[in-house]
């Protein structure tokens, strides 16, 4: 991305807005990935659960889930989950 002539202050704010939205779901992820590691046992097997279709959300995937915010609904599913047992 290219951008000629100086950042104007809206255009600056705007950048900052995204990179905020960003970093929370950036940390989102993070924290779910990390419930769900737990539970799991191995980074590869969160990593698929992240991306498989959950029955309890309609269909959707936990990543898809964080990208709408809901990081919350998702760590409460997980801590209902079996150690091992997706």
């Amino acid at each position: 991305m290219t951008h000629e002539g100086p950042l104007t202050p809206d255009s600056l704010a705007a950048l900052r807005e995204r990179f905020g939205q960003q970093s929370r779901k950036a940390q989102a992820y993070y924290a779910v990935m990390h419930a769900v590691t737990g539970i799991l046992g191995s980074d590869e097997a969160a990593s698929n659960w992240m991306e498989a279709p959950l029955a309890a959300f309609d269909g959707n995937t936990p990543a898809a889930l964080v990208g709408d915010g809901r990081e919350n609904d998702l760590l409460e599913h997980i801590r209902s989950m079996k150690p091992g047992k997706p």
